[in-house]
């Protein structure tokens, strides 16, 4: 290793020189004061390596025990508290992977870098999945443990900040649940374990689901249960913005960089240093830009500053076929995808409808009409009706017709089907691709009867009449059922007169 006061990093065209640990960007100075404060545990059988990690790190002021030992680090780890732990992957007795678990049980909060002679994708993706927060490889310069180890003690001093934010939340407000996401069907409980999981780590996530299905909603479910949660989320559409603006929003640019560039300008990494960024629609980045991100990841810094940041990835696209196709980087999609993270469809939670619904007609409510007027009420036969629509808008799409439904209702009404605004592709005369939803037992009987009842109605109802050409009598024929029978059917549906209107005028 080289000494603490040397690079150990050959320069990069005219690049800066890369700021030591205490110069990280956007964050509070590490003085000596606030090394003192920091504790680390080394744990390596290597004696030259350990001795010279320790002899780095006392000269930066931290506070530095060294182990050589597995069972020795055991028994340190379960009478000591530790802010950060160097953790030799292969070790003599106990291995580095259980020593990683002992000290994750002992203390969740603790940040573990895990040191390997021997990296792999699949072993530095099993640590950081297991809780480790970051994996050094050797060999390592003096410089390169400096700077990780800056990256570090700052996230154990935005988790103390964090800590005591949440902590005064929680004082003030009775809980701890910053952002307020709704659900209660199987499959999106299931999300939500998992989010909560993995926001105690610092992992990265890597969320896909549909346009709509709340992806950036477990983003910031993520961020705000976190140990960033003092500092900001920053999101950025990596569909949305053309490439070479999309590289000067991320990455910043100097003045006179390029034309219109009047002045430095910091990228959305600094701005996110300390926090999250999370990287929306991914698989829209082009290639360059991909590479360039993979080094900032791994290295964990831009070409001017040091950078401490969280990411989280999403996409409403396949990422492994995006990854066949040569559209995404193979070594990035693993770096960002530690924990994958699936958000169902809406039509795969039919339960959670009624409860989406109830709280956005609340919300949009309060919103849009005056705050003493009654507010109006969901029909068994609205929630039969809203269950069996195919939403591929998701959650947003839901959202968007209660709106809708706010700005018309009268107060105190009854909501029925006839009320939810256009049905769209419902309408058409061969109607939508549609597959039966598969029975599941998550459901309680009844209630997935009738959602299965009511979108078969809707569906067969549709059909039948556009069929008909909106003659009632010759649908009813055809159907075997009288007129007032389908009248009725048609009626709980809310499709007595948008369909007869919409037909009649073709």
């Amino acid at each position: 290793m080289s000494s603490p006061i040397s690079n150990g990093r050959a320069a990069r065209g005219n690049a800066r020189r890369p700021p030591r640990s205490n110069e990280v960007i956007g964050l509070a100075q590490l003085t000596p004061e606030l090394r003192a404060g920091i504790r680390i545990l080394i744990v390596d059988d290597d004696r030259t390596l350990r001795e010279s990690c320790a002899s780095v790190l006392q000269y930066e002021n931290y506070q530095v025990t060294t182990c050589s030992r597995g069972e020795e680090a055991r028994d340190l780890l379960k009478r000591n508290k530790f802010d950060i732990v160097l953790l030799d992957l292969y070790l003599p007795e106990i291995s580095g992977m259980r020593l990683l678990q002992h000290c994750l049980d002992a203390h969740p909060d603790t940040i573990v870098i895990m040191i390997t002679g021997n990296p792999s994708i699949d072993s530095s993706l099993e640590a950081l999945r297991a809780g480790a927060w970051d994996y050094l490889p050797k060999p390592f310069s003096g410089t390169h443990l400096q700077i990780l180890l800056g990256r570090a003690a700052h996230a154990v001093l935005v988790a103390r900040e964090s800590s005591v934010l949440q902590a005064e939340f929680a004082r003030q407000h009775g809980n701890s649940d910053l952002i307020t996401v709704l659900g209660t069907s199987p499959s999106f409980r299931q999300t939500m374990e998992l989010a909560r999981r993995v926001a105690a780590t610092n992992a990265s996530a890597f969320i896909t689901g549909e346009s709509g299905s709340g992806k950036e909603l477990i983003a910031q479910f993520i961020h705000h249960h976190s140990r960033r949660s003092s500092r900001p989320l920053i999101a950025v559409n990596c569909a949305a913005l053309p490439e070479p603006l999309l590289e000067s929003e991320m990455f910043g640019h100097c003045k006179g960089a390029f034309t219109g560039a009047v002045r430095d300008k910091p990228g959305l990494l600094e701005a996110a240093n300390g926090g999250t960024l999370l990287l929306d629609e991914l698989v829209e980045m082009s290639k360059p830009i991909q590479a360039k991100l993979l080094r900032v990841i791994q290295d964990g810094e831009t070409t001017d500053a040091v950078v401490n940041v969280r990411f989280i990835a999403s996409t409403n696209r396949n990422p492994e076929e995006a990854v066949a196709a040569g559209v995404l980087r193979e070594d990035l999609y693993y770096r960002l995808r530690v924990v994958p993270i699936h958000v169902p469809p809406l039509r795969e939670r039919p339960g959670d409808i009624k409860l989406l619904a109830e709280h956005f007609l609340a919300h949009y409510w309060a919103r849009h009409r005056d705050t003493g007027a009654p507010l109006p009420k969901i029909t068994d036969a609205t929630v039969r009706a809203l269950r069996a629509r195919p939403w591929k808008g998701n959650v947003r799409e839901l959202q968007n017709v209660i709106e809708h439904m706010v700005v018309l209702l009268e107060p105190g009404a009854e909501i029925t089907p006839e009320d939810i605004p256009s049905l769209g592709e419902q309408l058409t005369t061969e109607g939508p691709q549609w597959t039966p939803a598969e029975v599941s037992t998550d459901e309680p009987y009844y209630a997935a009867r009738d959602r299965l009842v009511a979108e078969f109605e809707l569906r067969y109802l549709t059909q039948l009449v556009a069929r008909a050409g909106g003659n009632m009598s010759r649908a009813a024929r055809t159907a075997v059922v009288d007129r007032t029978t389908l009248y009725r059917l048609m009626e709980r549906h809310g499709l007595h007169r948008k369909l007869l209107t919409s037909l009649e005028d073709e």
